[in-house]
């Protein structure tokens, strides 16, 4: 088990900033307003050869009106169980406050090695100003600056020090990526909650509870992945502070990190503008795709051709690339939730798989030869030899004597041939005509 360092603290003492800098890159999202990580965020980051996990958690408060607050402390409480070592943020700008000494007693009982980390102190004032956390009765605190990155090192250097062992594995090295994506309030968060068997993520029935992309282990029923939970995404017209736009950026990102993007559909809603522009995202960065469309139990006019119509307005608009799995789901009932990862992982496969030149040969020059490209200008098209590339999504090019003569509609053609024997579903394949 490797080593995990928690940051636990007040709203908007700088625990995201204190973050992204022992990560040496901007992952968690940093903003003036109050209560902006809500989940807990986790990242790997080194000190001197040694590597660790960090956890960013949310703002811990108490007797606020904040509808997320229970749920932010349920996962502060979580991250503090999880973690070998705890980082408990304080402010010097705001001083020692009573919600401060309510953390400290709370850290205290986990019988953890806890670092009292003084945040903002940039001069010999607040230095000064610092002592007044001795009132929690400790014997040392660090004082540093997040945002500058002045007094990290003396705190690292003692973190790393107590380590119980300086081995590091990474859960998610060489894993599956799987990330679910759409709209806000689709169901993301609920369906990483169903899976998992556990409160991992936030769920509200508010729009945007989700804000930053959050990765998770998966490892049951035989199947071992990354699971990527992320913000709703809306359309680009309608994203007006700067938080969601972050949020909707850290989205976009994690699809194009991704191996399969799940793309979530609210039932009541049907496929609207936006799941088509999360599609063509998915499409263009070549990953493999899956459709679930959530909210299933919801639809009360049902009938025996229900999800059978419901399929087909979706491969209307989603245009040539169609061989897509669509299940109907409930992220709330669990229904039919087992059988998305099985097709997921089946997408993933398909997006991995190599075909031999041997064998693409055998199947792919007859099929050419029953049906080849149409004659222009009295030139025939001779294709002599295919071969899979060596990239990460299932690419392949056709040896010919005169690719500038084959058209759209033939390369379409052969897609669907190489779909048709050797089963790509879910996945972009890429079809290039070169000179021989």
């Amino acid at each position: 088990m490797s080593n995990i360092v928690a940051i636990v603290g007040r709203p908007n003492v700088g625990k995201s900033t204190l973050f992204n800098r022992f990560l040496e890159r901007r992952e968690a999202i940093v903003d003036s307003t109050s209560g902006v990580t809500r989940d807990r965020h986790y990242g790997k980051s080194d000190w001197n050869g040694v590597e660790f996990t960090v956890i960013d958690t949310g703002g811990y408060e108490v007797n606020t009106e904040d509808v997320f607050q229970e749920e932010i402390i349920k996962q502060v409480e979580l991250a503090v169980d999880e973690a070998t070592s705890i980082i408990f943020m304080l402010n010097v700008e705001e001083g020692l406050t009573d919600t401060d000494q309510e953390i400290y007693e709370m850290l205290r009982r986990s019988n953890k090695p806890i670092y009292i980390t003084v945040n903002k102190v940039d001069s010999a004032t607040e230095e000064l100003a610092a002592t007044e956390f001795y009132q929690l009765g400790i014997e040392k605190y660090y004082t540093l600056s997040s945002a500058t990155g002045s007094g990290t090192g003396e705190l690292l250097d003692d973190i790393v020090k107590e380590f119980p062992t300086t081995e590091y594995k990474d859960p998610f090295e060489g894993l599956p990526k799987i990330t679910i994506a759409g709209r806000p309030n689709v169901g993301k968060s609920t369906l990483t909650n169903a899976l998992l068997d556990v409160e991992r993520n936030i769920v509200t029935d508010i729009a945007g509870t989700t804000r930053d992309s959050i990765q998770t282990l998966y490892n049951k029923f035989g199947h071992e992945f990354v699971l990527v939970d992320t913000a709703g995404m809306r359309r680009k017209a309608k994203v007006k502070e700067d938080l969601e736009f972050y949020s909707v950026m850290r989205s976009i990102r994690s699809i194009e990190y991704s191996d399969v993007v799940i793309i979530m559909v609210d039932a009541t809603l049907g496929w609207e503008s936006q799941d088509m522009n999360i599609f063509g995202l998915a499409q263009k960065n070549r990953k493999g795709i899956v459709i679930l469309v959530n909210k299933w139990d919801l639809v009360e006019d049902k009938s025996t051709n229900s999800t059978r119509d419901f399929e087909n307005q979706i491969k209307e608009r989603i245009g040539q690339f169609t061989d897509v799995p669509i299940l109907f789901i409930s992220a709330l009932t669990k229904q039919r939730i087992l059988k998305a990862v099985e097709v997921a992982m089946e997408v993933y496969e398909n997006r991995a798989k190599k075909i031999k030149t041997s064998k693409l040969n055998e199947v792919m020059l007859p099929v050419f030869e029953q049906t080849p490209p149409p004659a222009i200008k009295g030139k025939y098209v001779k294709i002599k030899y295919c071969v899979q590339l060596p990239t990460p999504s299932p690419q392949f090019v056709f040896f010919c004597n005169l690719p500038q003569y084959v058209k759209e509609s033939y390369k379409r053609f052969t897609e669907n041939q190489l779909r048709k024997h050797f089963g790509f579903t879910g996945v972009p394949i890429e079809v290039y005509f070169r000179q021989k």
